[in-house]
């Protein structure tokens, strides 16, 4: 049954037609973050889940003088990100994990992953291996309570960013079937990574390019507030 159920997921990550990078706003601000975190000294960071290299296009300039590698377990995505990123593997959370050594990185780039994942669990213990001790942890993912979804869920409407299959979408706004199968609020994301071995240094929100255009500057403002944003932006530390 698990087995079945991994060799889906594997499926729908391959496939061409699966969305595999996120709105350009969400890149800018986390690498800005990560650039002030990390100083001038050369660091490596990881970029996991690089998808098609388009986050790493917009991070790529404000990082640089560091390394940057990617890595995904999409054969596809890392054919698509070769020709944006110079330094790619592949690799999985799971299953033996990163091609990476214990305390090697600096950084982790974790980009809008954590909600695709079956064992969040597993993958943060993996994180936490690879990262040096007080290593950066870049973590980005959806928000389950933003602004509107609170008044979806009010309407009896399904939120967005959640799925209900894997197949089409069902009882919320929207088309498009990313395979998010866990939503976080700012609260739970922090008690999460806390309960990992990180301490979390700040939270950030970021708008979500999927807002329709006339509510756009509304979703822009609820980013001053993370626990309305669209999407959540954490900055942890291994601890």
């Amino acid at each position: 049954m698990t087995a079945t159920r991994s060799a889906g997921l594997r499926e729908f990550y391959e496939d061409p037609a699966t969305p595999v990078a996120s709105g350009p706003e969400r890149s800018r601000r986390h690498a800005a973050m990560l650039a002030r975190a990390l100083g001038p000294d050369p660091a490596l960071v990881v970029d996991i889940g690089c998808g098609d290299g388009s986050a790493a296009s917009i991070t790529g300039p404000l990082l640089a003088g560091h390394t940057l590698i990617g890595i995904d377990w999409s054969q596809d995505a890392l054919r698509r990100a070769s020709t944006r990123m110079k330094h790619l593997v592949r690799g999985e959370l799971t299953d033996g994990g990163l091609p990476l050594a214990d305390a090697s990185v600096d950084a982790v780039l974790f980009g809008e992953v954590l909600e695709h994942l079956v064992d969040p669990d597993a993958a943060l213990d993996e994180l936490r291996r690879v990262l040096k001790p007080r290593g950066h942890l870049m973590l980005s993912t959806p928000n389950l309570a933003a602004w509107y979804n609170r008044a979806l869920l009010l309407a009896g409407v399904q939120p967005i960013f959640s799925e209900v299959s894997l197949r089409g979408i069902h009882g919320r706004p929207g088309s498009q079937v990313v395979g998010h199968l866990r939503l976080y609020t700012a609260r739970a994301l922090r008690d999460f990574l806390t309960a990992s071995g990180f301490e979390v240094v700040r939270t950030a929100g970021a708008p979500f390019h999927g807002v329709p255009r006339m509510l756009r500057p509304l979703d822009r403002v609820a980013c001053t507030a993370p626990s309305l944003a669209s999407i959540l932006l954490v900055h942890a530390r291994r601890a």
